[in-house]
């Protein structure tokens, strides 16, 4: 994540808790004595090198992340929240009206990139795997308020479903040398270039 060094190797004590969460999982699971020695003599290797795969998969999706943590104002209508920002605005009413208020006072928003083509159901994967869900549109919004030069480079969204089942989303970006912002339904792929916005669950 950002201001980490991401040079820095997993520490004594992360291997420790490794350790420890694994050894009481294998302790819930209910496995059998002779087949896991079984295993253990034949395969500890392999079993050993997937484990660290699948870390290692769950490191590498969180270890570029970017993180802002911000003031969020919920007195606002969701038309002021967005008015806010102070960009040019591509919006559906209907939409704006509707979109989710969250809570709170102040938020860690956490934005990531995958540099390819993804669509809305692919993308839920996405969120699962750094144990995010997707960041409210106020919160996000006042991260763009915040940093209006944020999304100059790191053009940033959120989305959700209406009451229909419809895929919404709230967007920020910088095209044509204008800052603006996009509320609406879509039914498309994202493109590469989008960081994904999302809040711990």
């Amino acid at each position: 994540m950002e201001n980490h060094d991401p040079i820095k190797g997993i520490t004594t004590g992360q291997v420790g808790k490794v350790q420890e969460l694994l050894g009481a999982a294998l302790r819930k699971s209910d496995l059998q004595s002779e087949p896991s020695q079984q295993v253990l003599e034949n395969q500890g290797a392999q079993v050993i090198e997937e484990m660290v795969a699948v870390l290692r998969k769950y490191v590498e999706a969180v270890s570029s992340m970017i993180v802002r943590h911000v003031a969020v104002n919920r007195n606002r209508s969701p038309q002021e929240a967005i008015d806010a920002t102070g960009r040019n605005k591509y919006l559906t009413d209907g939409v704006v009206a509707a979109m989710p208020q969250g809570e709170g006072g102040e938020a860690d928003v956490f934005f990531f990139n995958l540099g390819r083509y993804i669509s809305d159901a692919d993308l839920d994967k996405e969120y699962e795997l750094r144990g995010l869900k997707p960041a409210d549109s106020y919160a996000l919004a006042a991260v763009n308020e915040s940093d209006p030069a944020f999304a100059d480079n790191h053009p940033n969204s959120t989305r959700w479903k209406d009451e229909s089942g419809n895929w919404c989303y709230a967007a920020f970006n910088r095209w044509n040398d204008e800052r603006n912002v996009g509320v609406g339904r879509r039914s498309d792929r994202w493109h590469d270039r989008w960081w994904f916005a999302g809040c711990r669950k």
